[in-house]
C-alpha cells in the first residue's frame, strides 16, 4: 500500500533589519503548517498500523514549489518517509489556476512510472481560507474524496493486507461530529489539530538535514482564454413587425386617425348660461365631472 502525504509549507514571516529596514526572507525557514504536521502524523500512525497487521505499506511525501520547500520535506524524510519535490516557481497569489495547476502538477508526480498511491493526504487549511488543492486533486487522480478530517482508521481487510476502507471522523457545527465511510483510493484532507505531530529521533534529523531531496519538472501550465477587451454595453435590437398595406394606411394607423372618436360638436351662437352648461354636460359625459344630481 502507497500512502502519499501532499505538503504546502507555509512561506516564512519577512524578517525586517531595525536599522536598515531592509526586508529579508530566508525560503530555508518553510516549515510543515498545522494541516501539513497533522496529515503526516496520520499517515505514519496509518503505516504503523499496517506494518504491525503484516503489511508493507510505503509513505511518500511530495511538495510543489521552490527549493525552500525542500525544508519541510526533509522534516518528512526524517520520520521515515520518501521524499520528492515537484519543482515549479512560485505564483502570483491572485493567480485563479494556481491550484489546479498545482494538483495536475501533483497528480502527475504521485503516478509517475505507473505507480498510483491508495491513500494521498493533504492538510486543510485554515477555517475562512481551506483551499481547494485536496478537491482538484481528487479530481485529477479519479479518487473519492473526504475534507476536513480530524481522524482516519483503517476499515476491513483488502488485498495484500492492506484496508478495504477508511473510517473518518469529521466536525460539524455545534460540537457534532460525522462518521464517514472512505472507499480507497482516496484523497483525504486532515484538520490541524486533527492529531499532534512526533519529533524525529535526533539521529534521524541529522541526517535528514543534509540529505539531497529527489526533484521532477512541473508540466507548463495549459494556455487559458483570456479576457482581452470589455466593450460598452449595448442594448439589443427590438424585433418590429414589418409594415402592412400601403403607406397612407400605415400613416393613419400610426396617427389613430382610423380609431372610432367621437365627431367635433359645433354649436351656434350662445349666451354665457348656455355655453357653461354645454361643456359642463360635455365634461360629465366623458366621466370628467360627476353626474349631477336631480
Amino acid at each position: 500500500m502507497l500512502i502519499s502525504v501532499v505538503l504546502a509549507p507555509a512561506d516564512p514571516l519577512p524578517d525586517v533589519d531595525p536599522l536598515t529596514a531592509e526586508v529579508r526572507t530566508d525560503r530555508r525557514a518553510c516549515r510543515l503548517s498545522p494541516g501539513d504536521a497533522a496529515a503526516l502524523e496520520l499517515a505514519l500512525r496509518l503505516a504503523d498500523g499496517l506494518r504491525e497487521g503484516g503489511a508493507a505499506p510505503r509513505l511518500l511525501a511530495v511538495a510543489a514549489g521552490p527549493p525552500g520547500h525542500d525544508a519541510a520535506l526533509r522534516e518528512a524524510a526524517a520520520l521515515g518517509a520518501g521524499v520528492l519535490r515537484v519543482d515549479r516557481p512560485p505564483e502570483r497569489p491572485e493567480d485563479a489556476e494556481y491550484e489546479a495547476h498545482t494538483a495536475e502538477a501533483l497528480a502527475g508526480a504521485l503516478t509517475r512510472g505507473g505507480d498510483r498511491p491508495d491513500l494521498v493526504l493533504c492538510g486543510a487549511g485554515p477555517a475562512d481560507a481551506p483551499g481547494a488543492l485536496p478537491a482538484f486533486l481528487a479530481h485529477r487522480l479519479g479518487f473519492a474524496q473526504a475534507l476536513g478530517l480530524l481522524s482516519l482508521a483503517p476499515s476491513g481487510a483488502g488485498p495484500g493486507g492492506g484496508p478495504a476502507g477508511l473510517t473518518g471522523v469529521r466536525r460539524l457545527d455545534r460540537g457534532r461530529r460525522e462518521v464517514l465511510g472512505v472507499p480507497l483510493p482516496a484523497v483525504c484532507s486532515v484538520e490541524g489539530t486533527g492529531a499532534e505531530p512526533r519529533r524525529a529521533p535526533l539521529a534521524a534529523a541529522l541526517a535528514a538535514a543534509g540529505a539531497p531531496v529527489p526533484v521532477v519538472q512541473a508540466p507548463a501550465a495549459r494556455p487559458r482564454v483570456r479576457a482581452v477587451s470589455v466593450g460598452p454595453a449595448r442594448p439589443r435590437t427590438r424585433p418590429v413587425p414589418p409594415p402592412q398595406g400601403d403607406a397612407h394606411r400605415r400613416i393613419l394607423a400610426l396617427t389613430g386617425a382610423l380609431e372610432r372618436t367621437e365627431r367635433p360638436t359645433v354649436l351656434g351662437p350662445l349666451g354665457a348660461a348656455e355655453a357653461a352648461d354645454a361643456l359642463l354636460a360635455f365634461l360629465r359625459r366623458h366621466d370628467h365631472l360627476p353626474e349631477a344630481e336631480g
